[in-house]
């Protein structure tokens, strides 16, 4: 559902939008550039999804394109999240089941999206962080934009160079950046932390007070970085022809968010702006998985969509056709810091995930280390019970506080629940389904009962 500022904008809208043609790669009208903006742990915890985290350049991008209210990511970790992103699948499909610096990798780098682009005369190219490979041109990048670091101070220059030069051809690039992960940047005269509200999920007090002070640092700079890079597309006349992603990887580090299958740890930015009815600064209201965004691009250039895809195209929602693409989406986290198995699937109203381990108590490892985590660690953290299995009424219960998969009124709902996960692992062939998942040759993590990821390694020889 798309909503706009008025009912006769949105009627506007939609007429405009059903009557715009797709953009063909082959036909006369030019193919679009697609620039898509990765960040790192941020969520929805950004200005313009109304929290007190200013970031001008995403209000601006936002109110000119459309804003995706109920995105989620397919993983709440980072390598898989950024995989099913870009291969349009879940993760354990394509086969990463942890983190690429720890030795996790795609199974076949050819079903990343820059190749189905290609075979439509599309240029790619890379600057920043893209946590999925060994390296940029190991996923097969026809240029990677030299960046000292991965730091948006060392990011932005090379991608703003690169659209000051962009090539004729339309073009797909990739720009990561490292913020919102810890470690944050200082708070300045901005982020005071008196002023700061720590999110839901964990208590105000002065260590996270400070502690949500550097996200708030972090995401200035994101969103300094990315009012940078679009001026540059504004500047050499390609913002009218580039369809901007704007998106991040999963919730922010702090406890119950990342590595966490609650909408704090799967819910995440999305906006969109540019050709094939992304415009008008609406704000869409249907259940979105990443996997919906590469079918949606197939649908905007004109190209045929691979036979591994997972996901819908937004396209239906976009054009006015249908409220909903998904009845049901789905996350999952095999490996992280430590191995910790764990699947989920959400329709419109429930939550139901599911712990494969038998473990009861946190995996600590999993949760970046900071002044939230000590706190909560301080307090008994490390001894708090986890259920083998949840379940949540999201519309009385949207912070998932009150698991009812013990209330034996709701037992058709989790039945019901139940057999939708279980349908999907047995559709997608997730290898939990044959016991515990063995990390593959070269791969490191943390034993469960670490305490923090910077602990004891266990690697696979």
């Amino acid at each position: 559902m798309i909503q706009n500022d008025s009912s006769t904008a949105r009627r506007v809208f939609l007429k405009t939008a059903a009557a715009t043609p797709v953009i063909l790669a082959r036909g006369k009208t030019p193919a679009p550039n697609i620039l898509y903006i990765n960040s790192h742990d941020s969520g929805r915890y950004l200005q313009p999804y109304g929290h007190m985290v200013p970031a001008p350049n995403l209000q601006r991008l936002a109110e000119s394109g459309i804003l995706f209210r109920q995105a989620f990511s397919a993983a709440p970790t980072c390598s898989p999240s950024r995989a099913g992103l870009v291969t349009g699948q879940s993760p354990h499909s394509a086969g990463i089941l942890g983190l690429a610096n720890r030795g996790f990798y795609i199974a076949d780098y050819k079903q990343h999206v820059l190749h189905t682009l290609r075979t439509a005369g599309y240029y790619s190219a890379l600057a920043g962080i893209q946590h999925i490979a060994p390296s940029g041109a190991a996923l097969g990048y026809d240029t990677v934009l030299p960046c000292r670091s991965v730091w948006a101070e060392h990011v932005t220059p090379p991608t703003v160079e690169f659209l000051n030069h962009a090539p004729k051809q339309p073009f797909w690039l990739e720009v990561g950046f490292f913020e919102t992960h810890r470690k944050f940047h200082d708070p300045g005269p901005a982020e005071d932390m008196r002023y700061s509200m720590p999110p839901a999920p964990v208590p105000d007090r002065p260590q996270t007070r400070l502690d949500w002070a550097g996200f708030k640092a972090s995401a200035r700079v994101l969103d300094t970085a990315v009012g940078e890079i679009l001026r540059a597309l504004e500047v050499n006349g390609l913002a009218g022809n580039t369809l901007v992603i704007s998106t991040t990887d999963h919730g922010p580090a702090f406890p119950t968010m990342k590595c966490n299958l609650t909408d704090y740890g799967t819910g995440v930015s999305l906006i969109m702006r540019g050709p094939g009815g992304f415009s008008g600064g609406k704000v869409c209201d249907a259940m979105i998985s990443h996997l919906d965004l590469f079918p949606t691009l197939c649908d905007i250039v004109g190209i045929e969509r691979p036979a591994w895809l997972q996901g819908h195209s937004l396209m239906p929602v976009i054009r006015g056709e249908a409220q909903e693409i998904n009845e049901e989406i789905f996350a999952e986290v095999t490996y992280h810091a430590a191995y910790e198995p764990k699947r989920a699937v959400r329709t419109r109203r429930w939550k139901y995930f599911r712990y494969f381990s038998g473990r009861t108590v946190p995996v600590l490892a999993n949760c970046d280390d900071g002044p939230s985590k000590t706190l909560w660690l301080d307090n008994g953290w490390r001894n708090r019970h986890v259920d083998a299995e949840h379940l949540y009424d999201l519309m009385f219960d949207p912070c998932e506080r009150h698991n009812l998969a013990a209330d034996p009124e709701l037992e058709p709902i989790l039945e019901e629940m139940r057999g939708r996960l279980g349908r999907w692992m047995r559709a997608t062939n997730d290898p939990l389904l044959h016991g515990p998942v063995p990390a593959p040759h070269g791969a490191s993590y943390n034993p469960p009962d670490a305490i923090s990821p910077k602990g004891p390694i266990i690697r696979v020889t």
